[in-house]
């Protein structure tokens, strides 16, 4: 998509981290699950995650996604450049390498926080993932965000 005189964005995929980003002590709320079955018609949507609270596959299954256990954000980094060009939503340190990689970038502030070094490494700062996923919904709020 081309944004005006923010340049073009191009991505194939959308890359989450599922703690304090897309979920809250690893669970997702139906909510955002819904969100990412509409994202899914769009683009690949992938779930990177150390899965610290155990519920990885259980909160993913039966959704059009790819879930990718990682130990840490160096590992995190490097499967995400198996999906370049990407778009990735990210709130924590071990995020920022993926953030930074990104096409499109943002930082999710919810009720886990974010860490400056996330914030810095994104495009667009957000309140709730839901936030995010509407607006890769919907290029018009992209674009709204993002022109110069």
């Amino acid at each position: 998509m081309e944004i005006p005189n923010y340049g073009n964005v191009d991505f194939r995929a959308v890359l989450f981290d599922l703690n304090g980003t897309l979920g809250e002590s690893g669970r997702v709320s139906e909510e955002v699950k819904h969100l990412l079955e509409r994202l899914a018609d769009r683009y690949t949507v992938v779930v990177l995650s150390a899965d610290t609270f155990g519920t990885l596959e259980e909160e993913f299954k039966g959704l059009p996604v790819r879930i990718e256990r990682v130990s840490s954000g160096i590992q995190k980094a490097e499967i995400a450049e198996g999906y370049k060009p990407y778009a990735a939503v990210g709130n924590g340190n071990n995020d920022v390498a993926m953030l930074e990689g990104a096409e499109l970038a943002f930082c999710v502030i919810g009720p886990e926080g974010a860490t400056v070094d996330a914030l810095l490494a994104s495009d667009i700062i957000v309140k709730d993932v839901k936030d995010a996923i509407t607006m890769l919904l919907d290029e018009k709020k992209l674009i709204a965000t993002l022109r110069g």
